[in-house]
């Protein structure tokens, strides 16, 4: 009896692998456009609300990657996107047939890809169905008159703001004297947090599945293409 009921406990996982990555990329999926939807429609434009002195809501948009940089061309880095989630999902179904992977290394990976997910639903939707008033007005969710944008050239929302410090240079500093400097004053939003996360575990816990993933998939198809 005893046998049966561990043989059962590991042939029948209460919840598989694959449907572990699918839970955790709806979950930070929906939380992120759920957060981004409420701030899209309750804040106007440069709007903050402190919620700790060291921690605010803050409304911001971007047309960049993560934490407002901007590197690329607004349809190269969406489409970049989009190529960078079909490849992860690709790469971890492959990944499934494997059995010597940890939980957490595919966590990661559906963390990275749904934050990258999160941020094309900006880039592809919200130019369509927002539309773009001045401050104190708050955007509308399907106006009438249109969006701000086309398909593929909406903006993507932030909204985290941690302004834990910040302070005035001496002015005897040379070049950097008298101007303010504030500690890590990015403004994100929880799509942009979730890939940080998932690329952070993959390095600091995860880089030995990582390597043995990466070395197993790309093996396989070289000698696949190689028996052809």
């Amino acid at each position: 009896m005893t046998n049966s009921l561990k043989n059962n406990s590991t042939s029948h996982p209460v919840i598989t692998t694959g449907w572990l990555v699918t839970i955790v990329m709806l979950l930070v999926i929906i939380v992120d456009q759920s957060v981004k939807l409420y701030v899209k429609t309750h804040f106007y434009m440069g709007e903050a609300y402190e919620v700790f002195p060291w921690f605010q809501i803050k409304f911001i948009e971007n047309n960049g990657m993560a934490f407002g940089m901007q590197l690329f061309n607004k349809f190269i880095l969406t489409f970049g996107r989009i190529a960078a989630v079909i490849f992860f999902i690709w790469f971890i179904k492959k990944t499934l047939e494997l059995s010597d992977l940890r939980k957490g290394f595919y966590i990661a990976c559906a963390l990275i890809t749904a934050g990258a997910a999160g941020n094309i639903f900006d880039c592809v939707f919200y130019g369509e169905i927002f539309n773009n008033p001045f401050p104190p007005q708050h955007a509308v969710l399907f106006p009438s008159g249109g969006g701000y944008a086309g398909w593929f050239e909406g903006r993507v929302v932030d909204m985290l703001y941690f302004p834990f410090f910040s302070f005035t240079w001496p002015s005897w500093l040379p070049g950097i004297g008298g101007k303010e400097y504030e500690f890590f004053q990015y403004i994100f939003n929880i799509a942009d947090a979730s890939i940080c996360v998932g690329v952070a575990l993959l390095i600091i816990f995860f880089s030995s599945d990582c390597s043995k993933a990466f070395n197993s998939v790309f093996d396989k198809n070289k000698n696949q293409d190689a028996k052809k």
